[in-house]
């Protein structure tokens, strides 16, 4: 019985160390083309951010537009905070850390997921701090601190599916040259509104849709042009925006955007039924499922309904 014990432990180790492996050749392959892809990206031309998307560990395209950002703004300070960012193998900022050498301060509420975070081959690679903690408003500043990158850092990437506008209005000693937000696209490019502030909030519990989540890009925009920043554009996928630190805009090789330019309407069906299973709900349908939901205006600080 022990001897058979002993035999299956040793398989699932097996099976482990073999899935570690796997894992990090596909992150080498991955990295190898997003290397191919970036020198590529230099001969690209384009109008618009959008248009140098490519994506190698980012969701969408970020990685492109992020890598195109970097080679025309001044960036002294190359270090980057990036919170909600599960266990980093998708995310904005990876693909910096690992091609560009900067350094990284990450944030997420899962320890399951910081744990791995600071196991893998990036965790001694790489300048690379994991901090396992629920952010809210309170802890926000204490928080990035912690990485001793200083206030001047190249990119901050906000992320949480939750109250990000309310936690990004309460940083105080951080000023990114690169502010990338994700905007919730269903609610619309005209009104600033944002959920109401839950230090506790949790997308998937909050409502059973899993769209009542986050602000909208005017929201972002009436907060970063009050704190200095240009937006600049959002991807073609309608999730994420960026902006530039007005300061480096001489340098940006595109212009500063009203919403309504930036705005992309999101073609994601992610919507969900009580019963947690995909509604597959489309354009205007989405916004239906959370009419009537509490929405605080951010240029008035009234409540009203979506």
């Amino acid at each position: 019985m022990i001897g058979t014990v002993r035999w299956a432990y040793a398989k699932a180790m097996s099976l482990l160390r073999t899935q570690a492996n796997l894992d990090n050749r596909l992150d080498e392959i991955q990295f190898s083309q997003g290397a191919i892809l970036a020198q590529l990206a230099r001969s690209r031309q384009g109008n618009k951010l959008s248009d140098f998307e490519f994506k190698v560990f980012s969701q969408w395209g970020e990685d492109g537009m992020i890598q195109k950002l970097i080679r025309h703004i001044d960036i002294p300070n190359k270090a980057f905070i990036e919170f909600g960012v599960q266990d980093f193998r998708e995310s904005n900022c990876r693909f910096l850390l690992m091609h560009d050498n900067w350094r990284g301060l990450v944030i997420d509420a899962s320890k399951p997921h910081i744990d791995s975070i600071r196991k893998s081959p990036m965790g001694w690679r790489h300048h690379l701090d994991a901090i396992c903690e629920f952010i809210d408003r309170d802890n926000i500043n204490e928080l990035l601190a912690r990485g001793k990158f200083g206030n001047d850092i190249g990119i901050l990437s906000v992320d949480i599916d939750g109250v990000d506008y309310w936690i990004l209005e309460a940083i105080k000693e951080c000023s990114p040259r690169i502010l990338i937000v994700e905007y919730n696209s269903v609610f619309g490019p005209d009104r600033a509104i944002t959920v109401p502030y839950d230090p506790r909030f949790v997308r998937t519990e909050k409502h059973h849709s899993n769209l009542y989540f986050g602000a909208s890009l005017a929201a972002f925009h009436h907060l970063a042009t009050a704190r200095g920043y240009s937006l600049v554009g959002s991807n073609s996928t309608g999730s994420n925006a960026f902006f530039v630190r007005n300061d480096q805009m001489a340098n940006c090789p595109f212009p500063a955007l009203a919403v309504a330019e930036a705005y992309v309407e999101s073609l994601v069906r992610e919507g969900k039924d009580p019963g947690g299973n995909l509604t597959l709900l489309a354009g205007q349908a989405r916004l239906e499922a959370i009419r009537g939901l509490p929405v605080v205006d951010v240029t008035t600080g009234e409540t009203q309904a979506l």
